[in-house]
């Protein structure tokens, strides 16, 4: 008989992690042209974004998304909630054209454009500048809180991304309300949730962009997830060239690398420490990597020095790198099964949007009946209906509505027949409908509204019911 043997415990007071460490990546600056293309859609992004809710379009915001007044202003055009067709067609086109974009050429939209990789790279720029290049940063931080330098170039990069996080809030929140509105409001210290929404937003940019930074990439968006969906071994991607580079390791610019048994790579880990997401690019396609082409300005740089040839990481296509296809060869894979569907369905789309916004009338009618009186007799022995209708000019500019009824023999409108609208704005207006009575049998019969302009084209018409009592 074996006797069981014991069973080991496990020892005490010793800590397990689930997650592993974080190590802060230190980013170092590159110059390229890859970089150069960063900074020239950061100026054009912002540019955009800073300046957009200060435009005027007549005596108006040129871009406002007003919704205490239920509308939105682009450019020259007044949207209403009844207009949300619109904005889910503009969600549907921007998210095939991030697909078809990223099918071509993978995430360059993460390395260039994203919020966060703009917002972390000013933030970036600012920290550079105060605390200094990536070998002093290293030190300051390992320098003890006692040391003189450490506050206050801390303190002062803290209050710059403070100051560009507030005014980030401050600007999105113009879009929402009138930012000269909004600028008044905040230095009377009023519009309790106005200065919530700018704090809200302004904490976002600092947390994400200042303190969390590729850590959003890597585990908050969820772009970073489902990308793979997207790529295939066509797609445009940051690679290295493993049967160029390999074996790696570092030489003096006098060796041959071929007679030495060498690749091109001398391992002198730039790539990695340029990388904003804190990766290694020469261990293949990783899901953090950004696309940003920081490692490519790197090693180049680097092949520059040693008298190499550049490309070692280069963009280029999966298939392209096995079969050492030249750049042409790569891009004529471009028009593929995939990218051809994503490219039809975003053109139809990008035409019946705009041909809708062409043909687009500006008025809109919803008619409500008065359920307090559902139906009457009235003087002269006429049988009374009660409505309601909200008139919204889409225009600029007041317009004159002429109302009329069809449907029933003898139907009349009893009210005011016409209105006025004031520029971009609507109206309940109170519509009484009347036939003689005995006209028309008992029951429920169908009505049109008609509402046109005394003076234009714009038209409308809405249908009701005209109920007779037994």
């Amino acid at each position: 008989m074996t006797t069981p043997a014991p069973q080991q415990q496990p020892p005490q007071g010793k800590f397990i992690p689930l997650y592993q460490a974080k190590n802060k990546v230190y980013p170092r600056a590159i110059d390229g042209v890859f970089n150069r293309w960063r900074w020239v859609l950061v100026f054009l992004t912002q540019l955009v974004f800073y300046g957009l809710p200060w435009l005027q379009w007549g005596e108006r915001q040129m871009v406002l998304f007003d919704l205490g007044a239920r509308r939105f202003y682009l450019f020259g055009l007044v949207l209403y909630p009844q207009d949300f067709i619109y904005l889910t067609g503009l969600l549907i086109i921007s998210a095939l054209s991030l697909f078809l974009f990223t099918a071509v050429a993978g995430r360059l939209w993460c390395g260039f454009s994203c919020p966060q990789t703009v917002y972390t790279e000013i933030f970036m720029w600012l920290e550079n500048r105060i605390e200094g290049d990536r070998s002093t940063r290293m030190r300051l931080d390992k320098a003890p809180w006692t040391s003189w330098e450490k506050l206050w170039r801390k303190g002062l990069k803290q209050t710059a991304w403070i100051a560009v996080a507030l005014w980030t809030g401050f600007t999105f929140v113009g879009f929402f309300v009138p930012i000269r509105q909004l600028g008044g409001e905040i230095m009377a210290l009023q519009g309790t949730w106005q200065l919530f929404w700018v704090f809200f937003y302004s904490f976002a940019t600092y947390g994400f962009a200042g303190h969390m930074r590729e850590q959003v990439c890597k585990y908050m968006c969820p772009y970073a997830r489902f990308q793979s969906a997207m790529f295939d071994k066509d797609t445009l991607i940051v690679t290295y060239d493993t049967q160029r580079g390999e074996p790696r390791g570092a030489r003096s610019k006098k060796v041959d690398p071929k007679a030495a048994g060498l690749g091109d790579c001398i391992d002198c880990s730039l790539c990695v420490q340029v990388c904003p997401t804190g990766i290694d690019i020469r261990n293949g396609l990783q899901y953090e990597c950004i696309g940003c082409g920081l490692c490519v300005d790197a090693c180049n740089s680097v092949m520059d020095k040693v008298n190499y040839p550049r490309g070692l990481i280069r963009y280029a296509t999966q298939n392209g790198m096995l079969q050492r296809w030249s750049s042409a060869q790569m891009v004529r894979r471009v028009l593929r099964p995939r990218v051809l569907f994503y490219t039809t369905v975003l053109v139809g789309l990008s035409v019946a949007l705009l041909t809708s916004l062409s043909l687009r009338v500006p008025l809109k009618v919803d008619v409500v009946r008065d359920r307090a009186a559902l139906s009457r007799l009235v003087a002269g022995g006429q049988l009374e209906n009660v409505y309601r209708l909200q008139i919204m000019n889409a225009t600029e500019a007041p317009q004159r509505y002429r109302i009329s009824a069809s449907g029933l023999e003898g139907l009349t409108v009893a009210s005011e027949p016409e209105v006025e609208i004031g520029p971009a704005e609507s109206r309940w207006v109170p519509v009484l409908l009347r036939i003689p009575y005995g006209s028309a049998s008992e029951g429920s019969h169908a009505v049109h509204f008609e509402v046109q302009t005394v003076q234009g084209a714009a038209h409308v018409t809405e249908k009701s019911v005209f109920l007779v009592p037994r």
